[in-house]
């Protein structure tokens, strides 16, 4: 069991992150808000994830100055590891009024060529029956004031209605941006930590394999010595043996 260097609590070593093991720009940080820790200390998971948001909150803020609303929920996704990828189409269907459903499907009838040749066919129509087909007995004769009052009322209850349908509209497309920002933010530094921990881990491999190198030196600087030992010690009985030989 390990014990936390900023909570004090147990944790085991499958839930603690050594001070050694943090990669160098985290750990700087870390030390720079407790001086006191260092490369023995242990770090619980929570912990950990919550002074790497901490370390994010603070990178974020040098580059952007103060952060918002979104900066801020960007942070606590990465402190805990959350998704913020989300479905935006089914959440602004599910909040959807019956009449901002009516004013979309308004503003989506007004602005097709259905409504267009409808309403120039209604138009004629009117004209035709009031001119020729009744005569001077019509129940809109020339000028048509009834159709020009009717137009009148068409326009005034239809141009609100789309303004509300576009005001949506451009309430989606803003949700839409912000939802974009805040995942490109969170994607974005996830990489920058993503570069800073394989750097990390290069450095550290590295350091092993140098560490390796050296005990492989000093194993074959040992090997070496015990061979050049044992040669010496019986060089000189090879000697005696072929002087008395030649006797």
């Amino acid at each position: 069991m390990q014990r936390c260097f900023l909570t004090n609590k147990l944790c085991s070593p499958d839930e603690s992150v050594s001070g050694g093991d943090i990669r160098k720009t985290l750990y700087d940080y870390i030390r720079s808000q407790h001086p006191d820790f260092n490369e023995h200390s242990h770090l619980s998971t929570e912990a950990f994830n919550q002074m790497r948001a901490d370390y994010v909150a603070a990178l974020v803020k040098d580059e952007i100055g103060e952060l918002s609303g979104m900066e801020k929920e960007v942070v606590e996704a990465i402190g805990h590891n959350e998704i913020l990828s989300e479905n935006i189409e089914e959440q602004e269907d599910r909040e959807e009024t019956f009449g901002e459903r009516i004013a979309d499907h308004v503003a989506a009838f007004g602005g097709s060529w259905t409504f267009l040749i409808t309403f120039f066919a209604i138009l004629l129509a009117w004209i035709a029956i009031n001119m020729w087909a009744l005569g001077d007995k019509g129940f809109d004769p020339y000028p048509f004031i009834l159709m020009n009052l009717i137009l009148s009322c068409l326009a005034a209850v239809q141009a609100p209605i789309i303004m509300m349908s576009q005001n949506r509209q451009a309430d989606k497309d803003r949700a839409r941006s912000e939802h974009d920002y805040k995942v490109n933010l969170k994607a974005e530094l996830e990489i920058r930590l993503l570069h800073e921990k394989v750097d990390h881990m290069l450095v550290h491999e590295q350091r092993k394999l140098l560490e390796i190198q050296q005990i492989q030196i000093d194993l074959m600087a040992s090997i070496q010595k015990t061979l050049s030992a044992h040669n010496e010690l019986h060089r000189p009985a090879i000697t005696e043996s072929s002087l008395s030989g030649d006797a």
